[in-house]
């Protein structure tokens, strides 16, 4: 069965949970020459032992997306260990909650810093080396927050919105050099991070069924769903695709009200 990805190499920030690390196992699947990028260094190492065992080529790079010099450093590793770079996906995020008005500034500038920051820098670093190739791709990880509101998460659903507009800005820029840049917008998926946003209600079960219920599909998206939407923008099965977003939400933005009855 002939792989996508043979021979291309992926760096993942946010590649030890959640979206990422489902990226990070699919892409190895594929062929790709896999770099998690993360700073959860046991569990990124971890994954990347896992994907190694299963014959994949996959190494871990403790990487702070939001420092200039820390993501520098795990690009040059990237490409000596496997000699280029061909795929960017910038999946690392992280989630605040709390009404805008009791936020921190280093609230603030810790999410944009990770959030947003993080994707400029990845481009200021990775640009040298993916010029280099014919085609290259960068797949940026938004949110439906990327084109609604959320309740008590202004910082991420601002980062969110930025996300996609760089997405585009990025597109444009870049096009001429071969580089074909989009964004992934999940709905409620189940992750680490959707997890942890559970857990500041009285009740994280309740939540996410009540959650649930306005998903017409009446289920919370899987990792696995985000991640074959990338893998799809990271190979030419998209070709002439750039600059726009893919939502996978299982319905949530294609009506203004709904309520999936219980059964």
């Amino acid at each position: 069965m002939s792989k996508r990805l043979a021979g291309q190499v992926a760096w993942i920030s946010g590649g030890a949970s959640g979206i990422g690390e489902s990226t990070a196992r699919l892409f190895a699947m594929e062929g790709a020459n896999i770099v998690i990028a993360d700073v959860t260094d046991a569990t990124g190492q971890q994954v990347a032992g896992e994907i190694s065992s299963n014959g994949g080529k996959a190494v871990y790079s403790s990487c702070d997306v939001s420092d200039s010099d820390s993501v520098a450093r795990s690009i040059e590793a990237t490409v000596q260990q496997f000699d280029g770079l061909n795929i960017v996906v910038n999946c690392a995020g992280i989630v605040h909650v709390g009404l805008l008005h009791e936020y921190s500034e280093a609230d603030w500038d810790r999410l944009m810093g990770v959030n947003l920051k993080g994707i400029y820098f990845t481009l200021k670093h990775t640009f040298p080396h993916l010029s280099r190739n014919e085609r290259s791709y960068i797949i940026n990880v938004g949110s439906i927050s990327s084109l609604v509101g959320q309740r008590a998460t202004p910082a991420y659903t601002t980062s969110k919105g930025a996300v996609l507009s760089l997405t585009q800005s990025i597109a444009l820029d870049y096009a001429a050099a071969g580089l074909r840049c989009n964004c992934v917008c999940p709905g409620i998926t189940d992750t680490p991070m959707l997890r942890k946003h559970l857990n500041s209600t009285p009740d994280p079960d309740a939540t996410l069924q009540q959650r649930v219920r306005r998903v017409p599909t009446n289920q919370a998206m899987q990792s696995d769903d985000v991640a074959r939407t990338i893998l799809y923008l990271a190979c030419e099965d998209s070709a002439g695709v750039t600059g726009t977003s893919i939502v996978v939400d299982g319905g949530y933005l294609a009506a203004a009200e709904w309520d999936t009855a219980d059964d």
